[in-house]
């Protein structure tokens, strides 16, 4: 079931188009990983599901039901960060999402409150003021006051901005654990492109407010299907060479370099291919992490 389905919406700010005709699916249960540059229009998408902001035109749906029909009943069943959640100092975790819980007039048992305290790994702060608290932890408790209604979505944007490397582990693990042992489904944004590696099923692409590329973290990830650059002492020959050949078909463009996406069988076959027809091969470096594909699709746009 597709929770999140997003049909050719654009956003322009005066004479600047923030998102570009994006379509895109989130089905239920799965991390969807959004990942783009910043000023790439992941926020402002963020913000138009969220219905913080109105699409200049297309169209959003969540849980099947049109976001401008069904606004309340929609965002009663969806939870979200953006950016660094707004907290008070003074108060301690367990007062926030008792605060929380009254803006949305939800009665919450203090079991509740412990179970949710528990899941992001504040429960033996429950009682600490937040002025006490490192950054990685309020954005723990940032996501605990998202969770405090149960909301079968959760959407966070670039929720790991400004943490350390544990705490950054921590949140992936958090995010994990969501969506494998809770059931719920992840939106989540970010320009930390391992990091959405390491959590995410489903990933796409956003680029100038245009998506690039959409697909299963697997697919695009293939380690039977790599991006190869071949470093030749002559990349104008090289390139002669490859159009001219059975190979022409793996051939990626991009600016600089000699970049091809192949079956990593057929990378002895292309090396014999070009030392026969005279090009002078200095060296072959496979690229099969998600960052080198993302720099490999925006950096030719």
């Amino acid at each position: 079931m597709a929770i999140i389905k997003v049909d050719q919406i654009s956003k322009v700010f005066g004479n600047i188009q923030a998102v570009d005709k994006l379509s895109f699916e989130v089905q239920a249960g799965e991390v969807f990983g959004f990942l783009g540059q910043n000023g790439s229009g992941k926020s402002t998408t963020i913000r138009m599901l969220l219905s913080l902001i109105h699409p200049t035109s297309g169209t959003i749906e969540l849980f099947g039901k049109s976001l401008q029909k069904d606004r309340n009943q929609i965002l009663e069943k969806v939870g979200a960060i953006i950016e660094r959640p707004d907290l008070y100092p003074y108060l301690s975790a367990r007062e926030h999402l008792q605060l929380f819980a009254k803006v949305r007039k939800q009665k919450i048992h203090s079991k509740a409150i412990e179970d949710t305290l528990q899941k992001v790994g504040l429960l033996d702060r429950a009682q600490d003021k937040v002025q006490t608290f490192s950054l990685g932890m309020k954005q723990r408790l940032g996501i605990a006051i998202a969770l405090v209604h149960n909301p079968q979505l959760i959407i966070l944007d670039e929720p790991t901005n400004g943490l350390d490397p544990q705490g950054i582990a921590d949140m992936r693990k958090l995010i994990i654990a969501l969506s494998k042992e809770e059931g719920k489904t992840v939106l989540v944004s970010s320009h930390l492109l391992s990091e959405i590696e390491q959590v995410a099923s489903q990933i796409l692409i956003l680029h100038k407010g245009k998506k690039m590329v959409e697909g299963t973290t697997k697919t695009l990830l293939d380690p039977l299907n790599k991006i190869v650059q071949f470093k030749t002492l002559d990349d104008a020959r090289a390139l002669q060479v490859l159009q001219n050949s059975p190979f022409n078909t793996y051939l990626m463009e991009r600016k600089h370099g000699l970049f091809l996406k192949v079956p990593h069988t057929d990378i002895p076959q292309l090396n014999e291919y070009f030392i026969n027809a005279g090009v002078s091969v200095v060296g072959i470096e496979a690229k099969n992490s998600l960052e080198d594909y993302f720099l490999n699709i925006t950096s030719n746009q």
